[in-house]
């Protein structure tokens, strides 16, 4: 019998040992062992399946993935020890010297590195369209494209692209459609439920929720699953088990923990659009978002970022973060505690003021990642800051 997400979450465990423990322990080691010569070969042959080797299974970083796989609908996937590791894996593991991906420009700052400095080594290239150019995508798509990548929503700038419209673009045009789902998680978004075959998500920020440990993971269409775990267990990007185990006993309280973090991001985003200083403010569920229709039909909370434009340009951001007294500020995002970054003095200062503003990162244009704290403590502390300039 199918379960509700938050029961799966908690209940989707590994089998108990012999110790009849309650919740699922540690396994730190580096390797299993064999009864006989006969189940050691049928093990490496595939055969039989069990653990071999922590690099390719272990008990923790499967309890993880099969909590993820369950949660986006997919049919296999696997943990990795970063978000860019899951990434680089992914595209490392479907594509050739010679092929070619159409992606949204709108994309995480290690990624757009990938396509624009590493990929070209092995002659891959990256053709890329904007947020607000869409119907471009059909005419970037050549005869050697193999991949249609987008995150949704964009880091930093919080738009939204139309997973049913893009999924129905890469169908046609038969293409693997890969979606970045980190900003949303899979408990306010399911791509593949829109069309995508491979759902990534980096496990640092929401899945894990506090700021402790680092991972990613890929979930998606068995096949492709199956050249990406071949290539990962080759190549040595796994995730450790210990991180597994932090992240799936996360995993438990994901659904409560973004339903606070959605509720506080949007008191939080509502406040900002009645403050002189603030020129605009995106968040997925405000009215005011332009993509406000298509988040509503494929999200079903607004997740935990805000973005905001503070009037002043770079130096009046600065002057901002300088005078935040509570709220923390860091690259991350995703954390129990609220976040505030100005991306064009900080993340993205070594951008040009037009390639930021290709990606909609203006010169004032403040991140929030907020956190569970009492949302009037998260306002009175923006507030305080937003008068100084």
């Amino acid at each position: 019998m199918k379960k509700h997400f938050e029961t799966e979450a908690i209940r989707n465990q590994t089998a108990r040992t012999q110790f009849s423990e309650h919740s699922t322990p540690l396994y730190l080691t580096s390797s299993f062992v064999f009864e006989n010569a006969e189940e050691m070969r049928a093990s490496f042959s595939e055969e039989k399946e069990r653990n071999l080797y922590s690099r390719f299974t272990n008990p923790n970083t499967t309890e993880f993935v099969d909590k993820i796989v369950s949660m986006e609908g997919a049919e296999a996937g696997y943990a990795f020890a970063t978000g860019m590791s899951a990434i680089f894996s992914t595209f490392a593991a479907l594509l050739s010297a010679g092929d070619h991906v159409v992606s949204c420009r709108s994309v995480f700052g290690s990624t757009h590195s990938m396509f624009t400095k590493f990929l070209p080594k092995w002659n891959i290239e990256t053709s890329y369209f904007k947020v607000n150019e869409v119907d471009s995508i059909a005419g970037l798509i050549r005869a050697n494209t193999k991949i249609l990548y987008i995150e949704t929503p964009t880091n930093p700038s919080v738009d939204i692209l139309d997973l049913e419209l893009i999924g129905n673009i890469a169908k046609k045009h038969n293409l693997i459609f890969i979606v970045d789902n980190c900003f949303a998680t899979p408990y306010a978004q399911q791509p593949i439920k829109f069309g995508a075959d491979l759902v990534i998500h980096s496990a640092t920020k929401l899945i894990d929720g506090q700021g402790r440990v680092l991972g990613g993971v890929t979930v998606g269409n068995k096949e492709l699953m199956r050249e990406i775990y071949l290539f990962s267990r080759n190549t040595g990007p796994a995730m450790s088990p210990f991180n597994a185990w932090v992240l799936s006993k996360s995993l438990e309280t994901l659904a409560i923990r973004v339903e606070k973090h959605a509720e506080n991001a949007l008191q939080v985003a509502a406040f900002l659009e009645t403050q002189e200083n603030v020129a605009m403010v995106k968040y997925p569920f405000l009215k005011s978002h332009p993509q406000f229709e298509v988040a509503k039909k494929q999200m079903t909370l607004g997740g935990n970022v805000v973005a905001f434009e503070i009037k002043g340009g770079i130096e009046a951001g600065r002057i901002f973060l300088d005078h935040i007294k509570m709220c923390s500020l860091s690259a991350n995002l995703g954390d129990t505690r609220t976040i505030v970054t100005h991306p064009s003095s900080t993340t993205h200062s070594g951008l040009s003021e037009e390639d930021r503003l290709s990606v909609g990162i203006t010169n004032g244009l403040v991140r929030v990642s907020v956190g569970l704290e009492n949302a009037i403590d998260i306002i009175e502390d923006l507030e305080q800051a937003l008068r100084f300039r």
